[in-house]
């Protein structure tokens, strides 16, 4: 982060006002998590930390999930699995999702369900999400055991 910012100012209208549209705004009260971003790798509600909180700190948005052209593979899952609709608070479920396969590889279907449940969607229902996350977290298991299987190392 660069430049002067009111103390008052929450994280995730900096990031808005730096050009960073995926942080979504929603109820600002810290409940639908729709502003959900990660800070040093923890998912937050970027509504209700302030700017000044993350300086110096690792800040990674929706927008640092795609490698160049291509999606990432929950970003992928999510429209095979029908995961969005309006769209509105997918940014925040993406990345909800990157911090639970990042610490819980092998998360249970339901460590999957208790997650989602954080975030308000009124769309989904909130089965194709799940399905995403599920069908990321088994398609990585199925490379890791390849990539043991042939001696190589993991990469993501």
């Amino acid at each position: 982060m660069s430049g002067a910012i009111e103390a008052r100012t929450s994280l995730a209208d900096y990031l808005r006002s730096e050009g960073y549209f995926g942080v979504r705004v929603g109820c600002e009260q810290g409940v639908c998590g729709a502003c959900t971003v990660l800070l040093d790798g923890r998912p937050v509600r970027s509504c209700l930390v302030l700017a000044v909180q993350a300086d110096r700190r690792a800040v990674e948005t929706v927008e640092g999930l795609a490698r160049g052209e291509a999606p990432s593979d929950l970003q992928r899952a999510f429209s095979q699995e029908r995961a969005l609709q309006c769209g509105f608070c997918t940014p925040g479920f993406l990345m909800l999702s990157v911090a639970l396969l990042r610490d819980h590889p092998s998360a249970t279907d339901d460590d999957v369900l208790d997650a989602v449940s954080s975030n308000i969607c009124r769309c989904t229902g909130y089965q194709g999400i799940a399905r995403a996350i599920r069908r990321v977290r088994d398609e990585r298991s199925v490379a890791d055991r390849r990539s043991h299987a042939s001696g190589g190392g993991t990469q993501r």
